[in-house]
């Protein structure tokens, strides 16, 4: 069975920069990833219109959530934006036919009890029309991060699970934030699917830092500082969709879509 993979890209013609790089995927921002406006489709033709080229071109869609978003946030002032922001783009991902919404785990602060967090991400899913799946991502850094290690993974997840319609969140995994994160890519997927029972996309990233930085800085594949025997073991044993989100031209993507080509088998 062929593995749907392809790219981050710029969401003005994704379907175009899909066929650029001959992928059957993309994954875009709708607006701004550091900002606080809500979700707007720049296809000509608007969310109906990208929607109908998408299947029509067999090209999956997933909408990467803005980075500021932080449901996990002790403070009123971000964790309640923060999840009005993540409803519009779950709304805006279903509008134009997507296949997940991708959410970074967020954190507490350094004073706070991590057990906060992850009752706030409860809260956020008990309270979430999940019209289109949304998948948490595991991060890189932060010592109060929810899912930066697979230990916080494991309680997010328990709590979760007791949201209505927690038992469909899925998980997104990122290689560059794992390695950063200080987690072994080398028998990863099964760490983390005895967790989840789940991972439902993978970022493929090299990374330009070292194993346990907490430095979120993305590299081309082969380019970075990531075992590559741990990257092929997660791409080929993921069993999920995926998606490069590293630097270069469509020109690059291609070469390391054929590296991941080979590695899938």
């Amino acid at each position: 069975m062929s593995v749907a993979m392809g790219a981050h890209v710029d969401q003005h013609d994704p379907i175009a920069e899909a066929q650029a790089r001959g992928a059957n995927l993309v994954q875009i921002f709708l607006g701004d990833p550091q900002g606080w406006k809500g979700p707007k489709v720049e296809y000509p033709g608007g969310a109906a219109a990208l929607r109908a080229a998408a299947e029509a071109a067999g090209v999956a869609i997933y909408v990467h959530a803005p980075y500021v978003l932080n449901v996990a946030s002790p403070n009123n002032r971000i964790r309640i934006p923060s999840r009005k922001l993540l409803q519009q783009h779950v709304k805006a991902a279903t509008e134009i036919g997507a296949a997940g919404v991708i959410v970074h785990g967020g954190h507490v602060t350094a004073k706070d009890d991590p057990a906060m967090g992850f009752e706030n991400w409860r809260k956020c899913i008990d309270g979430l029309d999940m019209t289109t799946p949304v998948l948490i991502e595991n991060t890189a850094g932060g010592a109060n991060a929810m899912a930066r290690k697979l230990d916080r993974i494991a309680q997010l997840w328990d709590a979760i699970g007791e949201a209505s319609g927690g038992d469909t969140v899925g998980l997104c995994l990122d290689t560059c934030h794992a390695h950063a994160g200080g987690e072994e890519l080398v028998g990863l997927v099964d760490r983390i699917k005895a967790i989840t029972g789940r991972i439902d996309l993978v970022h493929v990233n090299d990374s330009r830092d070292a194993f346990d930085s907490g430095a979120d800085r993305h590299a081309t594949i082969g380019q970075g500082q990531v075992d590559p025997a741990g990257l092929a073991e997660v791409v080929r044993l993921a069993g999920a969709p995926l998606c490069l989100e590293t630097p270069g031209p469509a020109e690059s993507h291609v070469e390391e879509l054929a590296t991941l080509r080979e590695w899938v088998g």
